[in-house]
């Protein structure tokens, strides 16, 4: 059996196998041409490595590239996706993420006999990695930085306006980009920051989360990195102490609950209201810029692109300088 080498398409006779973030075995003898992507990242990042015509199902959060999503047949939601609709548009794989989709779907999924591919990146690395993963599952071989071509965009990132197809660019692009931040991530002093997630109950994220390593990467310090979620709510705000580790096994204890107070006491001198997954409003921003916290008295209190910090893969390497760009300007 002979494995395809390059990036064009593997020669008759071969296979592409994946080992997904669940540690399932997948394989296929010929790069699939129909896919489902339930997940909005996932979506962005295959439309950018060329494979928009094979695209048959999205969700309704699956909204960029806008241009090359549209037309592309809705399943529902990330949470609620149509099963029988995506099983009846006989996908040769179903793209999901363990955290973006709800258990139960891809339980369901995988009940009706469907091939789902499982991602969980926590680490921007993770989702370089995976959008190699995706290449590969088009038919284009892996690439690391180290084999990467030696002409680069400017500081290496990826650049959206090429055409989807160059598959090989994006992921050497991805892995420059990657390699050149890690090589600048403590060049200077981080950044304290504070990222809530949720304003009503104020949910923020644990630094074993892919926003926070974004964060990280971009120069600043995810001031709630070391706080987990406890349990049960009250032990969150507080207010009662928390269950012992072996009462929360299996739970997911990354995005804490946390106070004002708590904020106060982290004196971030950054803090960014993302548009998403909840859209903070310029209510939202106005409690945090009363907060007696540097980042309120430095006007340090910013709203930005949730996508440039959540969505892993393609996305998030394009956004990483504009990450950087706003750090940068809230230094002292």
């Amino acid at each position: 059996m002979t494995f395809s080498a390059g990036w064009g398409q593997p020669f008759a006779g071969s296979f592409i196998r994946i080992v997904d973030d669940r540690g399932r075995k997948h394989e296929w003898r010929t790069p699939p041409r129909r896919i489902v992507s339930l997940v909005p990242s996932d979506t962005y990042s295959l439309v950018r490595l060329g494979a928009r015509d094979r695209l048959v199902g999205r969700t309704r959060y699956c909204v960029a590239p806008a241009e090359d999503v549209e037309g592309i047949e809705l399943v529902g939601g990330t949470k609620d996706a149509d099963v029988d609709r995506i099983a009846a548009l006989d996908p040769e794989v179903v793209v999901a993420n363990q955290e973006e989709n709800s258990k139960r779907d891809i339980e369901r999924l995988d009940a009706a006999g469907l091939r789902v591919l499982v991602s969980f990146p926590k680490r921007v690395a993770d989702g370089v990695a995976h959008l190699a993963r995706m290449a590969r599952l088009l038919g284009h071989s892996a690439m690391t930085g180290a084999a990467a071509p030696a002409a680069a965009p400017e500081r290496g990132e990826p650049d959206p306006s090429r055409p989807p197809a160059a598959a090989r660019e994006q992921v050497a692009a991805a892995y420059r980009a990657h390699a050149a931040a890690e090589a600048g991530r403590r060049a200077r002093p981080p950044l304290r920051a504070f990222i809530p997630i949720w304003m009503d109950p104020l949910m923020t994220v644990h630094g074993d989360t892919f926003i926070s390593d974004m964060l990280d990467l971009a120069g600043a310090q995810n001031v709630f990195e070391d706080r987990p979620r406890r349990y049960p709510l009250a032990a969150d705000l507080g207010k009662a102490p928390p269950l012992p580790p072996e009462r929360v096994q299996g739970r997911d204890v990354r995005y804490p609950r946390v106070t004002l107070d708590e904020v106060v006491a982290r004196a971030p001198d950054l803090v960014l209201l993302p548009d998403e997954p909840h859209a903070f409003t310029d209510a939202d921003a106005a409690i945090f810029r009363s907060l007696d916290i540097p980042a309120a008295r430095r006007g340090h209190v910013i709203r930005c692109d949730g996508k440039d910090l959540m969505w892993y893969g393609a996305r998030a390497l394009e956004g990483l300088n504009r990450l950087r760009e706003i750090i940068d300007a809230a230094r002292p």
